[in-house]
């Protein structure tokens, strides 16, 4: 088959399938044509508009990526425009989805599949469980990290999912230099679908969003929305640039950083602070209801991440849903105004400089965040409302245990659906021009732990008739008033 822009394609035919989208939460991302320095055009030949991204300096220090894009011959120019353009021919609005590719000496070879494909190959269908989650996992692989393969690589993966590979015929071959297969990168990433194993995700709720009046809705995310940016210049200020990206929820935010450095979760970490301690700044200066009052929680999980088709093109939007996202909504249903909770995850250890070697260890929660704690003495010196830090400092909320030792308290959280999830209260201190600021919830605001119920002995008496349908019905109604849904008790 040769496409309209002369193009050779082999393809699949492939039937219309509806997703529903629901749930999913998006970041702004960089159009491919903004990525490659040339501009992007609509099917009617246009010029597109770039979307510029949240939390990205003004300027780019030198060797940024607009330093390598410069390094792109036109030839390459061209092979990248002209890769794209059949890539969203293949994508049909979203119909189909890039996994993987490999270079050829006279163009590219990708594999395509439906959107649905996924679904229906890791669903437990005619086949035991175990063989279920190995084809997940060997999905979650295959889209997480470097789509590039090699040509055998590839040809096995076409194998096992039993598609056939697409080649796409370029006017000259691909260039191995880095900044070109970084590029074809992205392009794939846009029409395809990717899995993060491990990212920090913040969500910022505003308490009581929805008995305020639509102008004071509108204040309240302006306000929070600034405590962001504000946020990102002190920080960018310190050295400390946070590529972040954020959504709405309709009554807050979701925040993430889309780099992938050792520091990342860390920055992200501090980020998260600076905003809390600005947003409570502002709270204590207003009046009325124009700044909100918030609850924060901060996560470390996996998700999926994809883009959305916006008329015949994908959107510049990606959207991410997995773990973190649900465990973080899980977590907030509960936590209490100016409260800000710590999921129980593990990750890799809190580390900052250009080291790029992995630990081969994940540490916990509480290993993360007492390591985070250690380097905000460098944050000593920025300014809230006009004021200096003089000191800032965070702890979890600590409790003695069992054995009479003092330790981190833990929280159980069970949702509506009867799910437990594990988080942490996180204190902070500042010392703002000697006037002491204490954010987060203190000890006497946390429930207490729970004692256990004795476990009475079985009873003896004989045994009575079965009991009627309608004594059924009246046990079960008692059973469901006493079982709250939604409850947070310490572990």
């Amino acid at each position: 088959m040769t496409s309209s822009n002369g193009s050779d394609v082999a393809t699949t035919p492939t039937d219309p399938y509806n997703a529903s989208s629901r749930e999913l939460i998006h970041h702004n991302f960089d159009p491919m044509g903004a990525y490659f320095n040339m501009p992007t055009f609509s099917d009617k030949g246009g010029p597109g508009q770039m979307v510029p991204g949240e939390g990205s300096a003004a300027g780019k220090k030198s060797g940024g990526p607009d330093d390598s894009l410069n390094a792109i011959s036109i030839v390459q120019r061209g092979n990248l425009k002209s890769l794209e353009t059949t890539l969203r021919r293949q994508w049909r609005m979203g119909q189909n989805i890039v996994l993987c590719w490999s270079c050829d000496e006279r163009g590219v070879l990708v594999i395509f599949v439906p959107h649905y494909f996924l679904g229906n190959y890791c669903a437990d269908v005619d086949t035991t469980t175990d063989q279920s989650r190995e084809n997940e996992a060997f999905i979650r692989q295959l889209i997480s990290g470097e789509r590039r393969k090699t040509r055998e690589a590839l040809f096995e993966i076409s194998a096992r999912l039993d598609v056939s590979p697409t080649f796409i015929k370029l006017d000259s071959a691909l260039s191995e230099e880095p900044q070109v297969l970084q590029a074809v990168e992205q392009v794939i990433k846009r029409y395809g679908l990717s899995y993060v194993e491990n990212r920090a995700v913040i969500l910022f709720d505003i308490v009581d969003f929805s008995l305020y009046t639509p102008f004071e809705q509108a204040s309240q995310l302006n306000s929070l929305s600034y405590s962001l940016n504000s946020a990102y210049n002190k920080l960018l200020a310190q050295g400390i640039e946070i590529n972040f990206a954020r959504t709405t929820t309709g009554d807050g935010y979701y925040i993430w950083n889309r780099d992938f450095s050792p520091s990342a979760n860390q920055d992200l970490f501090v980020f998260m602070l600076l905003v809390v301690a600005d947003n409570m700044v502002a709270q204590v200066a207003s009046k009325g209801h124009t700044v909100p009052v918030i609850r924060t929680g901060y996560h470390i999980a996996g998700h999926y991440e994809l883009y959305q088709a916006e008329g015949v093109n994908p959107s510049v939007f990606s959207y991410i849903v997995g773990d973190v996202t649900i465990d973080l909504a899980r977590m907030l249903d509960l936590a209490k105004a100016n409260q800000v909770l710590i999921g129980d995850f593990h990750c890799e250890p809190a580390r900052w400089g250009s080291s790029t070697v992995k630990s081969i260890s994940a540490v916990s929660a509480v290993t993360f965040v007492n390591a985070c704690s250690r380097m905000l003495p460098s944050l000593q010196g920025i300014q809230l409302s006009g004021k200096h830090i003089d000191a800032i400092s965070c702890r979890l909320t600590e409790g003695a245990g069992a054995d009479g030792d003092s330790r981190p308290r833990r929280f159980r959280i069970v949702d509506k659906h009867g799910l437990s999830r594990f988080a942490y209260n996180l204190e902070i201190e500042i010392d703002l021009a000697g006037r002491k600021l204490a954010l987060g919830l203190d000890q006497r605001a946390l429930p207490a732990g729970i004692e256990e119920e004795p476990i009475e002995a079985p009873s003896r008496e004989p045994i009575e008739a079965a009991p009627s349908a309608e004594e059924l019905f009246d046990d079960l109604a008692g059973l469901l008033k006493k079982n709250a849904p939604n409850t947070m008790s310490e572990d």
